[in-house]
């Protein structure tokens, strides 16, 4: 059966001519009782289309360590447990077993500091050139770091020093060749 159209020329953009009542289902055959119409769900009612609780999938991956014993409690003799130092040792230090660097020199720190002022002030080149041999004294006594440092202000001093000492030498001679070659003839 099926909704007449509306009347008129006026079309309705919800008719679609379909009947008011669903159709048969096809799969029931004439004569045998109609199925039970689904009532309240039971919550709790196990799921009629869940698969086979615990059913093995041929497909799964398979675990190799399955069926192996668990981890040892106890540590093997002779090997202390992870994260633990043996007894009778000392703890290891931080940065996974590497020794900490040494402490570097505070004589050699200042030396190099101050012969790299040297370039712009002259005077502090040979007082960090003198540091820097120290320093190097200090190193080799005690086994502290910095004697890279130390070597670079004591070589960087000495350079200073020795520029320092030709430009003093140039003047004292441009002054000399002055007074030298200067009229004092002069009257008034």
């Amino acid at each position: 059966m099926t909704n007449p159209p509306p009347p008129g020329n006026w079309t309705d953009p919800t008719w679609s001519a379909q009947p008011s009542s669903p159709a048969p289902d096809p799969t029931l055959v004439a004569g045998q009782p109609v199925p039970p119409q689904p009532g309240p769900v039971d919550p709790y009612a196990p799921d009629p289309y869940a698969p086979a609780p615990y059913a093995p999938d041929p497909y799964a991956p398979v675990d190799p360590y399955a069926g192996a014993q668990p981890p040892a409690t106890q540590p093997m003799p002779g090997y202390a447990p992870l994260g633990y130092a043996p007894a009778g040792y000392p703890p290891q230090y931080p940065g996974y077993g590497y020794p900490q660097p040494p402490k570097t020199n505070g004589l050699a720190i200042a030396a190099f500091v101050l012969a790299l002022i040297g370039f712009t002030s002259c005077i502090t080149a040979p007082i960090g050139a003198i540091l820097g041999h120290v320093a190097q004294k200090q190193i080799r006594l005690s086994g502290e770091g910095g004697a890279g440092m130390a070597k670079a202000a004591i070589i960087v001093g000495w350079i200073l020093t020795g520029f320092l000492v030709l430009v003093i030498l140039f003047y004292a001679s441009a002054i000399i060749y002055a007074i030298a070659t200067s009229d004092n003839s002069s009257s008034y």
